[in-house]
């Protein structure tokens, strides 16, 4: 490899971590709303109030429903992951160095993307109440069937945007109600062994994650709806190689601009679920 990368290699590994980070990247991205190419350091939702319709007399004026528009603030903020290639090392491996850097960096990148998210979920406000749920027996039918109870008590919308992030153990737990596995009750075509570990329940797409957080012995759960959250991005995955000559190496940096923030706390159910260490 030239000292100096050329700039089609540079642009070819630029979209090949782009790619990593679309395909492989974060999990969550697309289970909220998103806004793209911001411009600034913030961004604002609009949380819309309801409506209520009204009679008039006849000839009399229609009435006027003064649907409330809230907004919410999202900020972004940098995010960086980088890595040295040594020059000489890539002479020594049988593997391709840069797909294992563009890889690893739209891991990390995704990760961070998931956790961005996952920090707004778990996020405790006064101006944002959430509902919350507790299964001191871990996630039961009953926890289950009470969480919906909830979203359908707060009129959230039952039209395939609802998404439910679960633990792992949780997950298994899962596995053990008829409701969830038997065929006999969502169908063949939603068994939860078909392709991917993400099934379609109750209206909602269920999804085990490794990184929701734990607080002591329980682990928090979400049950929301897709505009109850929201995600920006101020600037895409982008990699920049530069070589440094006291090193002997070439510098690969991923970076991207983003922020998440609660929308609407109405739409969302935190489940904590009692957890065995």
């Amino acid at each position: 490899m030239s000292v100096d990368i050329s700039n089609v290699f540079i642009e070819h590994f630029s979209a090949e971590v782009h790619a990593s980070y679309q395909r492989m990247g974060s999990k969550l991205r697309n289970m909220v709303r998103v806004r793209n190419d911001v411009k600034g350091s913030s961004t604002t939702f609009q949380r819309v109030g309801s409506g209520i319709a009204m009679t008039k007399s006849r000839h009399g004026m229609v009435p006027v429903m003064n649907v409330s528009h809230t907004p919410v603030k999202c900020s972004l903020q940098d995010y960086y992951a980088g890595d040295w290639v040594d020059r000489l090392d890539e002479l020594k491996v049988s593997f391709d160095e840069r797909m294992v850097i563009a890889q690893a960096g739209a891991y990390a990148l995704g990760r961070k993307t998931d956790e961005l998210i996952i920090a707004v979920l778990d996020q405790d406000s006064k101006s944002q109440r959430k509902m919350k749920i507790e299964g001191d027996s871990g996630l039961t039918k009953e926890v289950v069937l009470a969480a919906l109870e909830m979203l359908g008590n707060n009129d959230v919308p039952d039209d395939g945007q609802r998404y439910a992030l679960v633990g792992w153990k949780q997950w298994s737990q899962l596995l053990d109600l008829n409701e969830f596995k038997s065929a006999d009750y969502v169908g063949a075509d939603e068994l939860p062994w078909r392709g991917t570990q993400a099934k379609r329940w109750l209206g909602t797409m269920w999804m085990p994650h490794s990184g929701l957080t734990k607080r002591g012995s329980d682990r928090v759960c979400h049950w929301f709806h897709k505009t109850a959250v929201a995600h920006a991005s101020g600037k895409e995955v982008v990699t920049d190689i530069t070589w440094h000559g006291d090193r002997a190496s070439h510098f690969v940096s991923n970076m991207m601009s983003q922020g998440a923030c609660l929308v609407d706390g109405r739409g969302l159910v935190t489940m904590l679920i009692h957890e065995e260490a």
